[in-house]
């Protein structure tokens, strides 16, 4: 199983991810769900050699005035079937490059700030704009004064090195990425963030020891505060065939985090393995109430569905899922879940 909850926070926890549910069988519809996952931050990008331009801009704090940095701006072309996530530098900014023309919708999401959105045309090279963070009303946050503390004590350098473990992760480059998640935790020891991360990609690379020991340095060094770690060390244990260990860790991730689709479907492919279909469909519409575009949240009720011989449901859910996410990573095996769906609906219902 492959998550992809490429995430990072700055000592807040924030909301997207990673992660999903298909079927031929349980075991395919989990190597589907890893595949799709994807909080943090995920990057799949096709016909590059189409690209022309590119979209830039500054996210900033409505109230302060202040640039948003290390927050996820999430970009899909309507046409293209390109989505692209990546983080705002530290002056808010980001920028994402070899884009074809076309329209496209962003969104940006922070834990305690409304989802903001907005659209941008790419007719020519390049297309620029300013989105702004508005906090929510009663939302309840960390002071600004212990966030300040905390990111003034992480050195420049580790930022860096972050961010360029981050771009080789989104570039499907795991090994290289470990290097750069290394350095940033050599400059700074209690970056957690960066343990995350090296977990993230230690499990793409099948090294799951590894990636156990990165989990638990990321909960340790966060005091159990960042929830992403969570999720990251819930899904190996649903690899591993562990969903009852998975289960607890994941929940407890949303004691901290209950804002994130990602914890939800998370859960839900937990709850499958342990044969818990309708509390995995709950889980599931718990992603979809807090992110009604959350594609993998889908395939869980698809799995759902097909656990309990619904088929014409479970056309429905991947229908879903391949109309928010044509070009996903996992989308073709989806397609070929769906032809054998659309068989087993003939056979099952001939008069149809």
């Amino acid at each position: 199983m492959r998550c992809e909850l490429l995430r990072v926070d700055k000592s807040r926890q924030r909301t997207s991810f990673f992660p999903p549910i298909l079927f031929l069988n349980l075991i395919l519809i989990l190597n589907i769900a890893a595949i799709a996952w994807a909080p943090v931050a995920k990057a799949q990008v096709s016909n590059f050699e189409k690209a022309e331009g590119e979209i830039s801009g500054t996210v900033l704090l409505e109230t302060e005035k202040r640039p948003a940095s290390q927050v996820i701006v999430s970009l899909k072309s309507r046409v293209a079937g390109i989505f692209r996530s990546v983080l705002t530098d530290l002056e808010g900014q980001f920028r994402v490059q070899r884009l074809p023309r076309g329209t496209y919708d962003i969104a940006v999401e922070e834990a305690g700030y409304e989802v903001v959105q907005a659209t941008a045309q790419l007719d020519g090279p390049s297309s620029k704009l300013v989105m702004y963070l508005r906090s929510k009303s009663g939302a309840v946050r960390q002071s600004d004064y212990t966030v300040s503390v905390r990111e003034l004590k992480i050195p420049v350098k580790a930022r860096n090195e972050l961010q360029k473990g981050f771009e080789r992760l989104a570039k499907n480059d795991p090994a290289g990425s470990l290097s750069h998640f290394t350095k940033a935790t050599q400059a700074f020891p209690g970056y957690y963030e960066a343990y995350y991360q090296m977990g993230m990609a230690e499990m793409k690379l099948g090294h799951n020891e590894q990636a156990t020991k990165a989990f638990q340095m990321a909960i340790d060094l966060s005091g159990g505060r960042y929830a992403w770690a969570e999720f990251g060390f819930g899904y190996l244990l649903c690899q591993e065939g562990k969903p009852g260990e998975a289960e607890k860790i994941i929940r407890r991730g949303l004691e901290v985090e209950d804002a994130a689709p990602d914890g939800y479907v998370a859960l839900g492919n937990a709850l499958m393995q342990l044969n818990r279909p309708d509390e995995a469909e709950r889980s599931a519409q718990e992603a979809l109430l807090r992110n009604p575009n959350f594609a993998d949240a889908y395939l869980v009720l698809s799995n759902v569905a097909t656990r309990k011989g619904n088929y014409r449901a479970e056309l429905q859910n991947l229908d879903a899922y391949l109309k928010l996410r044509s070009n996903g990573p996992a989308s073709e095996r989806v397609r070929q879940v769906r032809e054998a769906a659309l068989k087993t609906l003939a056979n099952s219902h001939p008069q149809d």
